[in-house]
């Protein structure tokens, strides 16, 4: 695990637990984030990711615990203000009618603006560099709704760039893009030099870009660290129910996970 003894913490997760219809989602969660990582969230399907996301954006208030945001209680910043620390991508994407991507992507500016503010030729700037760095320099004139699902995905983290956020948090920012964006998005937003929360389906790819992980399964805190240390046969196992192989990557060194596949007739319990 990486040491955050002499990091400052972007955030600081103790005792998190959420209850929704007198179920538990999320229990007993805790976790520290050093600034300026990349975290990656895992877990199979329901085990708790995309929930634990909208409380650390403030989407959910949970049910007991305590999230510490850049040393601060995060109950204690005001909407303006935590749009200014955050900004959020969110698994779906939203549809924006009678707008263009641009129009779409100069939106992030707007914790940082006065009602009667205008906007800067620096503002400009930052947007049209925006939506070059996610490749859609030729569409920014497009609809939004004329878009793929991927193009969408990449105009909404355009849109997070320009809001300038401390910390970004994305639900399953890879989900509608194909490999090559997939790469390119998650390089992207690590390169941004700003703490990042992502959760991801893909294990390579988390163990590939994340610095850290935090692996959820039924709402439980399953293991939290390095990819080496989360990522391993047994855990994969356990917690997604195949079986799999691990050696380091030839590249980056951190796991690479290869699946053992079984015939589409036999019914597999357990591992």
């Amino acid at each position: 695990m990486t040491d955050t003894t002499t990091q400052p913490l972007a955030l600081s997760v103790s005792q998190l637990s959420w209850t929704h219809d007198d179920c538990a989602i999320l229990k007993n969660i805790q976790f520290d984030l050093p600034a300026k990582q990349m975290l990656g969230v895992i877990g199979p399907n329901g085990a708790g990711k995309s929930s634990l996301l909208r409380c650390l954006y403030r989407f959910i208030l949970p049910s007991s615990g305590h999230i510490s945001l850049f040393g601060q209680n995060i109950a204690q910043y005001s909407a303006r203000q935590l749009a200014t620390k955050i900004a959020v991508v969110q698994q779906d994407t939203p549809q924006f009618f009678e707008m263009n991507t641009r129009q779409l992507v100069a939106m992030g500016l707007t914790p940082h603006k006065g009602l009667l503010d205008s906007t800067t030729s620096k503002d400009n700037q930052l947007i049209d560099d925006a939506i070059l760095q996610v490749g859609l320099a030729t569409k920014a004139e497009l609809q939004y709704s004329q878009l793929s699902g991927g193009e969408k995905q990449r105009a909404l983290i355009a849109r997070a760039i320009v809001q300038q956020p401390q910390l970004l948090i994305l639900d399953e920012p890879t989900n509608h893009l194909d490999i090559h964006y997939q790469i390119q998005i998650l390089q992207l937003v690590k390169s941004l030099g700003i703490t990042v929360i992502a959760s991801i389906h893909d294990l390579n790819l988390a163990s590939a870009m994340c610095d850290n992980l935090v692996l959820l399964n039924q709402g439980e805190l399953i293991a939290n660290g390095s990819p080496s240390e989360v990522l391993t046969e047994d855990q994969i196992s356990t917690v997604f129910k195949v079986c799999c192989e691990i050696e380091p990557h030839r590249q980056h060194g951190n796991p690479l996970i290869s699946y053992f596949y079984h015939d589409a007739n036999q019914i597999i319990v357990g591992h």
